[in-house]
């Protein structure tokens, strides 16, 4: 059975990623379901359900924006990440962002803000 609480996580750096993931074991979220990539994100979006997604703007050459409109169509609440400097569009502008580095009170309320109500 999935939990109700499947998070997303569209990282591209390894470290960084697991760093995040061991953010989440420490807030007593399940393990997220990772991507690296743009189509590796959207592959797992059609693969299981996802409750909630962190999204960083910056994957390789590529950025988020085809991840985040898929989730938007879908309802999926969602944050990007983002090591600084990077303009968010204007269909996506309410959605919160999180800078680099991550402190864990930062993403403990993001991922309160998803789940709440």
């Amino acid at each position: 059975m999935a939990d109700a609480r499947r998070i997303l996580l569209v990282e591209d750096d390894v470290l960084i990623a697991m760093m995040l993931v061991d953010m989440f074991d420490a807030l007593g979220f399940p393990e997220p379901a990772q991507a690296a990539s743009v189509a590796d994100a959207l592959a797992v979006l059609d693969a299981e359900p996802i409750a909630a997604a962190l999204i960083d703007i910056n994957l390789g050459e590529a950025k988020g924006w085809p991840v985040a409109d898929a989730l938007a169509a879908q309802d999926i609440p969602f944050a990007f990440t983002s090591g600084g400097g990077d303009v968010i569009p204007p269909a996506h502008a309410h959605r919160k962002l999180v800078s680099k580095p991550f402190r864990l009170s930062e993403i403990e309320t993001v991922l309160n803000e998803f789940f709440a109500g």
